[in-house]
């Protein structure tokens, strides 16, 4: 399915009716967004939001920000993702609310950035709740063309937002073999990380489906886990592509800089790698960074800046994974900014 230029989608969509061609094209596009995650537990969690305006960093297709706005006539919501189609998908879903919604494009890193270019939005008021649902969307996945999957042929691109950085096979093209092996061990591909790697860098794939074999070729098939034998690959080479690590630590900080005292976080995270990078920083934050002997007690004076509602990520029922098997993975961790 090939759209409207995405510049003029998105200038069309809060504006003027664009033509009849585009919005079907556009619905198209939304309809692949995948159904919101964990969706009871994030208006549950919501609900106990004060006045002032909600920030999506992952805005996606729209869905978690739909649910939010209709579950409050007085929510406002400043949405950000860095995804172009994304973007256009989710200003269609929520053009009945446009006037209480601004989307923007932008990455977790820039997130207070953002908010401070949203004077007029925001109109004095603080954010109380920031949203964060990380990883790779249902669409993006769908989309062959984008080279996120396995399951079609297609260039071997992998960008949240095509029109900037560098594609997996230009990282592939430059990449340090020691390097790649660590990457692809650090994202669970542990016995055969130092073969696949080789074999990657050697056959310098320009396709999905050539990544998939170059990985196929070292895996005897009698040592292949449950499910594909590239999975963790392409995981790996997604997450380089995107700067996913870093945008991810960045963003949990500017989260935390942005909330106003009392002001309540959620983070929704896919993969074990993700889980453990946002357990660690809530807990420092709750901490206050304090690092003293618990038997003798805190006395380097660290202050908490927020408060973790539970020890534990929360995770999806039966029935929501039963409706929709990519609630199965997902990771829910949720915190209060403690009042100043």
């Amino acid at each position: 399915m090939r759209s409207l230029a995405i510049a003029d989608r998105e200038r069309a969509l809060f504006s003027a009716r664009p033509p009849r061609s585009a919005i079907e094209r556009l619905q198209m596009a939304q309809d692949t967004y995948h159904q919101p995650v964990l969706e009871r537990e994030i208006l549950e969690f919501f609900s106990r939001q004060s006045a002032g305006v909600l920030l999506d960093a992952t805005l996606g297709g729209g869905g978690h920000t739909a649910s939010l706005l209709a579950a409050s006539s007085a929510r406002r919501v400043i949405g950000i993702d860095r995804d172009p189609e994304a973007r256009a998908a989710a200003a269609l879903r929520l053009a009945d609310d446009a006037d209480r919604v601004r989307i923007v494009g932008a990455t977790f890193a820039t997130m207070a950035e953002v908010v401070a270019e949203q004077a007029d939005f925001l109109d004095s008021d603080p954010i109380t709740g920031v949203l964060m649902d990380l990883g790779v969307s249902s669409h993006q996945l769908d989309e062959s063309r984008r080279g996120f999957s396995f399951r079609a042929d297609a260039p071997l691109d992998m960008r949240m937002d095509p029109t900037q950085g560098i594609t997996a096979a230009q990282y592939l093209a430059t990449a340090d073999l020691h390097d790649f092996v660590r990457l692809l061990r650090a994202n669970g591909e542990d016995r055969f990380a130092g073969a696949i790697a080789r074999s990657i860098l050697e056959r310098q794939p320009q396709t999905t489906d050539e990544l998939t074999q170059a990985v196929e070729r070292v895996v005897p098939a009698a040592a292949r886990r449950r499910g594909h034998v590239a999975t963790r690959v392409f995981q790996a080479l997604r997450i380089v592509v995107n700067d996913e690590v870093d945008q991810l630590e960045l963003g949990l900080e500017a989260a935390l800089n942005v909330l106003a005292p009392g002001g309540l976080l959620a983070v929704i995270s896919y993969h074990s790698g993700e889980d453990r990078a946002v357990k660690a920083v809530l807990h420092e934050a709750a901490t206050g960074g304090c690092h003293c002997s618990y038997e003798l007690g805190c006395v380097c004076g660290a202050v908490p800046r927020v408060l973790v509602h539970r020890a534990s990520a929360q995770l999806a029922s039966a029935s929501e994974i039963e409706a929709n098997p990519r609630a199965r993975s997902a990771r829910l961790r949720t915190a209060q900014k403690v009042s100043s």
